[in-house]
């Protein structure tokens, strides 16, 4: 009698030949396929090549398409499949183009994949872009408000930003009692405090 590893191994071949046996194959296109969550669904045309009457939906992951780079579907792509019958329904295997190409994939990419573009990366110290405040040639700065830029006071204070608050806090108490300033009202308002 061998280990269960050797039993694992002999049995390996004949296991995987049983499993294929419950795969069929089928092709058809891709019926949508949602980017961001790496899931969709096949729209089955053909059946170990007999075509069908009526399409059937079959499951597909993006782990399951045949591809290099991120793997996803185009709606109406066409797709060749090996599927099997799960207790959720039908589930492709493999999925690939016609011919047992690589599929296309869709353009789209979910927008956690896109490198979001940051404002500028720069150095805190002294604002120059291109280098971190570590780097930074010069000596410490004076520290300035993060609203106005004032090297006088901090952003908790500053009353640029608390005079704006206020402009805001009236004009929205303005509108709740029916009072709003008509636009012309406002630009002129906002002309004197700039002044």
């Amino acid at each position: 009698m061998g280990s269960a590893s050797n039993q694992r191994l002999a049995g390996g071949c004949a296991q995987g030949e049983e499993e294929d046996a419950g795969l069929s194959r089928g092709s058809g296109v891709c019926k949508w396929f949602n980017v961001r969550m790496g899931f969709g669904f096949l729209s089955m045309s053909s059946r170990d090549g007999a075509p069908l009457q009526q399409p059937l939906d079959v499951f597909v992951h993006q782990s399951k398409l045949h591809m290099e780079g991120f793997r996803s579907l185009r709606e109406g792509e066409a797709v060749e499949f090996t599927f099997k019958k799960s207790s959720k329904g039908l589930e492709s295997v493999r999925v690939t183009g016609p011919s047992g190409a690589p599929c296309l994939g869709s353009e789209r990419r979910p927008k956690s994949s896109q490198k979001r573009r940051s404002k500028e990366d720069k150095c805190y110290n002294c604002g120059v872009p291109g280098h971190h405040a570590k780097e930074c040639q010069l000596p410490p700065q004076p520290k300035r408000c993060h609203f106005c830029q004032s090297v006088s006071h901090m952003v908790a204070n500053c009353p640029v930003k608390a005079q704006q608050l206020q402009q805001q806090q009236q004009h929205s108490s303005a509108v709740a009692q029916g009072m709003a300033p008509s636009p012309r009202e406002e630009e002129e308002e906002q002309s004197q405090t700039t002044l």
